[in-house]
């Protein structure tokens, strides 16, 4: 970081993978179930199913925290799921693995010659009293109040971010590195680059202003390749020309100056699960603000939205948006932090790192009016529990303006701008 005359100047660099990137197999594998467990459970309630025990189906009841590994040949599943459906799990992982591209025996990870082991088993019984029953309920505080009724799903502390870099209010670093991400995949499954494979990598690198994005100074692409493509020529020019070009044209951004760096090690021709194993949950910043923003810890996918750790995030996003969206700041981190089995949130800030119209004090006062934290209230007012969570295991969970994602909704900003007068 230095100055140029009075300007503050520093370049901030942010990465996405695709979604053949084996730790990114691992978290659309466990969203995927989640989705197929949801999707059962609402159509078991619609039918209303009554198990040999006596019990009714009740998506509302649903838990699921949902694990997988990925390696050289093999997936291991693991994690607590609670539910009256079935699903086919080998099945989904199967299904997952193909439409993501890994179809070619000689990779190593194969959709229909992988192993998968199953060894998903039922949530502690400890653990689900405090969600079903909140600490509040427990002792009679506010409890004729629904959205008093559960408990957070564990402890912790959830960040949201937004700034005007970008249209979608999300920093330019991981946003330009997520639309290449995109467009890398776009080109591989179309069929205009079918040498490419599934595993890959991008970089952004941007100069700041003042705290203003005013150049983009790197690209950086790590892409599978079938063996026998030439990186400096035949591949970066492809690149370039099929992925590059048409994502800068489509946001509008000059990068004439831009350095390109394409595959520095020569050759990715082994790549995936075959290459590296990959976990749930190890791409979080890649999944957030690409280290704009801070990250509480608590990884998103897998997860169903009892657990705080991805519901009251996506809530957080949502508050920091609205306010940025409203005007009342250029940038602004939100923090809420939660107890286990408590409704109620623990404590709320919020930071607009000196950018805000009034003082983050009065905003913080103003989110408390306008937005309802309590777990329940989150899922119920962001409609979280339907099958919506394959698709944002990929390209990240902030930033895409999809009928799904109504966390990316700027829907409270009026509200938020009376709050504050």
């Amino acid at each position: 970081m230095g100055d140029i005359g009075n300007k503050k100047t520093y370049i901030f660099t942010s990465e996405s993978v695709t979604e053949g990137h084996p730790d990114k197999v691992c978290d659309q594998v466990a969203d995927t179930i989640l989705d197929a467990i949801i999707a059962k459970e609402a159509e078991l309630e619609a039918s209303s199913y009554r198990s040999p025990e006596g019990e009714t189906a009740d998506v509302k009841s649903v838990r699921v925290a949902c694990e997988a590994l990925a390696t050289e040949g093999l997936m291991i599943l693991a994690g607590e799921i609670r539910t009256q459906a079935y699903i086919d799990i080998e099945s989904i992982a199967r299904e997952v693995i193909a439409d993501i591209g890994y179809n070619d025996p000689d990779t190593g990870f194969h959709s229909k010659s992988v192993g998968v082991i199953n060894a998903i088993h039922g949530q502690s019984a400890d653990i689900a009293q405090g969600v079903d029953e909140s600490f509040e309920v427990q002792h009679n505080v506010n409890a004729d109040d629904p959205y008093e009724l559960n408990g957070a799903g564990d402890q912790g502390m959830m960040f949201g971010y937004a700034c005007n870099d970008t249209p979608t209010l999300m920093p330019m670093p991981i946003f330009l590195a997520h639309r290449i991400s995109e467009r890398l995949t776009e080109v591989r499954k179309n069929g205009t680059l079918p040498y490419l494979r599934p595993d890959g990598k991008t970089q952004v690198s941007v100069r700041y202003e003042d705290d203003k994005p005013v150049a983009v100074e790197k690209v950086l692409i790590s892409t599978q390749h079938q063996d026998g493509i030439d990186v400096e020529t035949q591949l970066k020019n492809d690149l370039i020309e099929h992925v590059i070009t048409p994502v800068f044209a489509e946001w509008n951004i000059n990068w004439n100056d831009t350095e390109v760096y394409v595959n520095p090690t020569g050759r990715f021709v082994i790549g995936g699960p075959t290459g590296d194993t990959g976990v749930v949950g190890r791409k979080i910043i890649v999944d957030t603000y690409g280290g704009k923003g801070r990250h509480g810890g608590g990884a998103f996918s897998g997860k169903d939205p009892t657990k705080v750790d991805r519901s009251a995030a996506y809530a957080a996003r949502w508050v920091a948006k609205n306010i940025v969206a409203a005007g009342l700041a250029d940038r602004c981190e939100v923090q809420v932090a939660y107890g286990i089995g408590m409704a109620k949130p623990l404590s709320l800030m919020v930071d607009t790192f000196g950018t805000g119209t009034v003082a983050d004090e009065k905003i913080a006062e103003a989110v408390r009016k306008v937005f309802d934290l309590r777990p329940a209230a989150i899922i119920d007012v962001l409609d979280l529990r339907r099958p919506i969570y394959r698709k944002t295991s990929n390209y990240g969970h902030f930033g895409r303006e999809l009928p799904e994602f109504t966390w990316e909704k700027t829907n409270r900003t009026e509200e938020l701008k009376a709050a504050v007068q």
